[in-house]
C-alpha cells in the first residue's frame, strides 16, 4: 500500500478531522512521507483542510 493509500485510510478510519503528526503516529509512517501525501491528496481534491493544520476526507 502506497503511503497516500495509509493515509487516506487513516483519515477515513479516524472519523474526524486529523493533524499530519497525528496521521503519521496512527499510520507508523514518517511524518514528511505524510505531508506529501496530504498534499497530493489535496490538489487531487480528496482531503479538505475544515481548520488550519487539520485535514478531513472531502463529503
Amino acid at each position: 500500500m502506497e503511503p497516500k493509500d495509509k493515509v487516506l485510510d487513516t483519515i477515513k478510519k479516524a472519523g474526524k478531522p486529523m493533524k499530519a503528526g497525528e496521521v503519521a503516529e496512527a499510520a507508523g509512517i514518517d511524518k514528511k512521507e505524510v505531508d506529501k501525501s496530504i498534499k497530493k491528496l489535496v490538489a487531487e481534491g480528496v482531503l479538505h483542510s475544515p481548520v488550519r493544520c487539520f485535514y478531513d476526507v472531502k463529503k
